[in-house]
């Protein structure tokens, strides 16, 4: 069975209505990012970080999996697919997908600031100031911050160095170091690039498929494509 791995980003999750942080309306339209999504904003006002989180889980509860998640859980009728996600929601997971891995960490899973291996899952429930640890410290995010380092990424990069097949979908390659993993395919794997935008991107190779259209319609694509669906 070949290995399908893909690295999906923002846009994915976009057709299911959660917002980003860099569309024209999305998330900065709203907040600072910087202000909640920082280790110095957690330092300068953790009330305003926890409601934003708070906020974006309960959000979660009301949206679905779209197509392009149910096409990807449905392709492993087919292939060893490998999920690489930067979205730190659940809705790979709600589709049916079972390996994932989540580079910029989970919106239901919460960790205490001292002692990061301490994480709980809590899935929609709020996390508010002196919700506490079992060690008696305070909870924050499970959430990799601008600034933070990605613990995940070597693990990713391992990943995408044995792909047979490799897919981006949704993802506009702008942040780092998750815009990289396109450079570990080995030569001769086919790499596809599923997004309704233009993508630039000097880590990717000149014979890349394009697929430009959304998730929805451009990952059922590709399975054609591969002639699995």
């Amino acid at each position: 069975m070949k290995k399908l791995v893909v690295l999906t980003g923002a846009g994915i999750s976009a057709e299911s209505g959660i917002k980003t942080f860099r569309d024209m309306g999305g998330l900065w339209e709203e907040y600072d990012v910087m202000e909640v999504a920082s280790p110095e904003g957690w330092i300068k006002n953790q009330e305003l970080v926890l409601r934003f989180y708070n906020e974006r889980r309960k959000q979660l509860e009301h949206v679905q999996p779209n197509a392009g998640h149910i096409a990807l859980a449905k392709a492993e009728e087919k292939f060893d697919v490998h999920i690489i996600t930067q979205n730190v929601d659940n809705l790979h997971e709600r589709a049916g997908s079972k390996k994932i891995l989540h580079l910029h960490g989970e919106l239901t899973k919460v960790r205490s600031v001292h002692d990061e291996t301490l994480i709980y899952d809590i899935g929609s429930k709020e996390i508010n100031i002196d919700d506490k640890c079992e060690k008696g410290y305070q909870l924050r995010p499970h959430i990799v911050w601008f600034g933070e380092a990605v613990p995940l990424i070597t693990e990713a990069a391992e990943i995408a160095k044995t792909a047979d097949i490799f897919a981006i979908v949704g993802t506009s390659l702008n942040v780092y170091p998750a815009a990289g993993l396109g450079r570990y395919a080995r030569k001769g794997v086919p790499i596809y690039l599923i997004d309704p935008n233009a993508v630039q991107n000097i880590n990717l190779r000149d014979d890349v498929i394009v697929i430009k259209e959304p998730a929805s319609t451009g990952v059922p694509k590709m399975m054609e494509m591969l002639g699995e669906n």
